[in-house]
């Protein structure tokens, strides 16, 4: 191996669902033409090492590659990697000790190692002049000379599925030092978690463990305002809480975008936030980088075309631009002509009843119709954004979670607005809040943790039934069990609940949090024992998710993005939310008669939200959102690069006037 240290474990991390072989081979059928036996000589001749494992109804392929072998496999790739002088070059294999390692001294990431596997198991062609005949079980296949083995193979449907298995060992020493260990509450393994899911999944812990330990302040703070009487000075404690809280939100937000860029640095990703990284989804998985040979015959196929001039490229700007504002107008004005009648119907007809179980059958309805509506709006809204413009996978996602946002957004508060400004009841506003921040809360997490489980169980009963019932009448054997890999294929994907095609698991838990945060954030005068409640849920969170992740759902394909993306966005939309609806609720806490007259104490509301919008705008620009250590790095290492390329270029044109001196005298 040429590398430091010694060898990586090699470990198995990619699963080939195949049918469970018969064994029964006719007269004249050769066993070297199987199509498993040829896929599975294949994998080995490509530096693959290989495990067979019988299952109940399927047979399973575990690979593994060696250091050596992704290394060839990333350099064929034109992956680009961190150098130990800090700039990213082409990995070649033959120059590995001048690439840095990842945190935990291994040379390729997570992502890195899943694209070599793809490029290598995709890359086995048929390198003959001649076709070559396959069979199994009586279906006979053709693999064309220049033709992909696995994805003809899919598309027979001899092979069912390729896809990320665990790594035993790695899965528990996790679960040890992150999913079971409570009494750290918000301290996470993460350079762990991103060595073995990835910097998306790794970025989505950070913003919970650090949105989690800044929530103690505000928790705090609020369980005093909450529990002690201040008497005639409590409107004015509320205002003071109020202000805390947005500055706090503010700050929080700023010093995420810093420690976020301290992340990008550490796992040597080499773009800041918002920037495109060249990421692409190609046959529902996301590659970050293709090589210029594809590139090429992408763009380059027809060599008569002209060049693009400005005209071209500013019309294709502003037509993305057009296209975005369209999508977007038109989900705007869906939701305040569609979905706003029926929110303020349900919340209106919710008041009226006077019947807890009329309350009850009409929520079960209202749940069931929402589910509907939410299912309904990001089909559309995937749909629309397959027309825009955005250059790449994460671009479309975030451009599609802003629409479906709203339709959330529209659901989870139009009701509790309703009840506070038409019928200005704090106390049902109260209510409504407590149901929302807890009951819905223990619920949704029960459910998301139980429905895996339910799922994966249905799944393995239904394995086993099928198995018994082929094997009915005959003699009985040895009793098989489930094996790991196997366990793992019927366990739940980490997807999410709508818009699959753009998004993973991760749309449901950011999406579980920034509908928490504008509920304890907009209504924070009315409530402000909620911070309480929602840091003790998150505590719950990171726990839970963690464990859902590693013992109940398969493990995800990983993503390249390192940031929250668009729900960096959403975020701070709410906090600009927050201060209308408290200074709204602080005027009805105010003006209890309903007369709405401007008095000092009103004027000093309406002058207070405009001095938080003004805090909002000035923190955000006196926090830097970058470290100065990552601009001194870059400042450095753009200078060292300088310096290289200026002595590389000097050397090269002296040799050049040595050369042409040389040939003069000659």
């Amino acid at each position: 191996m040429n590398g430091n240290g010694a060898e990586e474990e090699t470990a198995f991390e990619i699963g080939v669902v195949v049918p469970k072989s018969s064994g029964n081979y006719k007269h004249g059928d050769n066993k070297s033409s199987d199509c498993i036996e040829v896929l599975v000589e294949e994998f080995r001749k490509a530096g693959l090492i290989v495990d067979r494992v019988v299952g109940l109804q399927n047979e399973f392929i575990r690979l593994g590659a060696p250091l050596e072998t992704l290394g060839k496999a990333a350099a064929e790739l034109q992956l680009k990697k961190r150098t130990h002088i800090g700039v990213d070059l082409q990995f070649h294999w033959d120059e590995v000790e001048a690439f840095e390692r990842q945190p935990d001294g291994s040379l390729f990431s997570w992502f890195e190692r899943y694209c070599c596997y793809r490029h290598i198991i995709y890359g086995i062609v048929n390198t003959s002049t001649s076709t070559v005949v396959l069979k199994s079980d009586g279906i006979e296949v053709h693999w064309e000379p220049g033709k992909p083995l696995l994805r003809i193979l899919e598309s027979v449907g001899i092979v069912k599925e390729v896809f990320p298995v665990h790594d035993e060992k790695k899965r528990k020493q996790l679960l040890r030092s992150w999913a079971l260990n409570w009494w750290d509450f918000t301290v996470q393994p993460i350079d762990d978690i991103c060595n073995y899911y990835g910097t998306k999944i790794a970025s989505y812990f950070a913003f919970l463990g650090m949105y989690t330990k800044w929530m103690l302040f505000p928790a705090a703070f609020g369980l005093t305002v909450q529990l002690v009487d201040f008497g005639s000075l409590q409107l004015f404690v509320l205002s003071a809480f109020f202000i805390s809280i947005v500055s706090w939100a503010v700050l929080f937000l700023q010093f995420w975008k810093r420690k976020n860029s301290a992340l990008l640095v550490r796992w040597q990703m080499n773009y800041p936030a918002g920037v495109d990284n060249g990421s692409r989804l190609l046959d529902g998985e996301w590659y970050q980088f293709q090589s210029p040979v594809e590139l090429m015959k992408k763009q380059g196929a027809d060599k008569t075309d002209k060049p693009r001039g400005k005209e071209a490229f500013q019309r294709e700007e502003w037509l993305g631009h057009f296209m975005r504002f369209r999508n977007d107008a038109m989900i705007i004005l869906s939701i305040i002509c569609l979905q706003l009648p029926f929110e303020l119907a349900f919340a209106h007809v919710y008041e009226v009843l006077r019947s807890d179980i009329s309350k009850f059958c009409l929520t079960a309805v209202y749940l069931f119709t929402i589910q509907y509506f939410n299912k309904i709006g990001g089909k559309i809204s995937v749909k629309l954004v397959k027309y825009e413009n955005n250059k790449n996978i994460e671009r479309r996602a975030d451009s599609w979670v802003y629409k479906v946002f709203g339709l959330y957004f529209m659901q989870s508060y139009i009701g509790i607005f309703y009840h506070a400004l038409l019928h200005r009841n704090i106390m049902t506003l109260r209510q409504v809040l407590i149901q929302r921040l807890i009951i819905s809360e223990v619920l949704e997490n029960m459910l998301e943790n139980s429905l895996p489980y339910l799922k994966y169980s249905l799944k393995k009963y239904r394995a086993v039934g099928n198995k018994r019932k082929r094997e009915k009448g005959r003699p009985l054997e040895k009793t098989q069990y489930m094996s790991r890999v196997e366990k793992e294929y019927l366990k739940p994907n980490y997807s999410a609940s709508i818009g699959e095609e753009l998004e993973d698991g991760l749309f449901d838990d950011f999406l579980e949090l920034a509908l928490q945060f504008g509920m304890i954030m907009m209504f924070a005068c009315v409530f402000p024992l909620g911070f309480a409640f929602a840091t003790l849920n998150n505590i719950t969170e990171i726990r839970t998710d963690a464990l859902k992740l590693l013992a109940m759902l398969r493990r995800p394909i990983p993503r390249p993005d390192a940031t929250i993306g668009a729900w960096l966005n959403i975020f701070q939309f709410l906090i600009v939310m927050s201060i209308c609806t408290n200074c709204i609720l602080l005027v009805c806490l105010y003006d209890r008669d309903g007369q709405w007259k401007i008095s000092p104490g009103l004027a000093a509301i309406l002058i207070m939200e405009h001095v938080l919008l003004l805090i909002k705008f000035v923190f955000s620009r006196i926090v830097p959102e970058e470290p100065a250590w990552i601009r001194a790095n870059r400042m450095k290492n753009a200078t060292h690069v300088h310096d290289m390329c200026s002595r590389q270029l000097l050397r090269s044109i002296s040799g050049e006037k040595i050369n042409a001196e040389l040939k003069k005298d000659e």
